[in-house]
């Protein structure tokens, strides 16, 4: 599964009616009619999608919209959710975070308290995470293993595409570990700052 393929999948996927467990439903049967190797080559796909969006800046949008309250899972739930969001807006928002400000499933929260959203109405998809793994496991028969042989295998994928790629094998992303202390101000989001003015000082 290429980048494309990979896309065109969440794009479907983005863009499907139903909930956000029918639209996982919807992803997982897709998976299961492809050999399993493509379940860990959609997993390699979409864990290099978070990891992109897995900025300071971007950080700053999610805490921005959650009030202050985004913690460290909660942001990977955030970008798993922004990937679900489709690629012309995980794209747009890469590139100018306050780009949230123009998708319809982030205007829909404005004004409102955080206690008061629905379940699928938050701004995280934490359930994305596990469907190709699931599916996996399905077709290997290995769902006592407790993912080692689907993590093992997209491990080898993501080492395999790094030798590819000319990139040293295991690289990691330097963590940005002043990510909650530091950075500019409030006016650097004016469009998501004008939706959500709130966040308790100190964040």
């Amino acid at each position: 599964m290429n980048e494309d393929a990979f896309w065109a999948l969440i794009d479907e996927l983005s863009g499907r009616p139903g909930t956000r467990d029918e639209r996982l439903e919807w992803l997982e049967g897709e998976l299961l009619r492809r050999p399993a190797e493509e379940s860990v080559a959609f997993q390699v796909r979409l864990e290099k999608a978070c990891g992109a969006a897995d900025t300071h800046a971007v950080w700053r949008a999610a805490n921005r919209i959650e009030g202050g309250a985004c913690t460290d899972d909660g942001f990977h739930c955030f970008t798993l959710w922004l990937v679900g969001q489709g690629r012309k807006a995980y794209e747009a928002v890469l590139a100018d975070p306050d780009a949230l400000a123009d998708l319809p499933d982030v205007r829909v929260l404005a004004g409102r308290h955080h206690d008061e959203w629905d379940d699928d109405e938050w701004p995280e998809w934490e359930e994305l995470d596990y469907v190709a793994q699931d599916v996996y496991d399905e077709l290997t028969g290995q769902e006592d293993d407790d993912g080692e042989e689907f993590l093992d295998a997209v491990e080898e994928a993501e080492e395999a595409e790094e030798a590819e790629a000319g990139e040293e094998a295991g690289e990691e992303r330097e963590e940005d570990e002043e990510r909650g202390a530091s950075g500019p101000g409030g006016s650097a989001l004016p469009r998501l700052t004008a939706l959500f003015p709130l966040v308790p000082s100190g964040s």
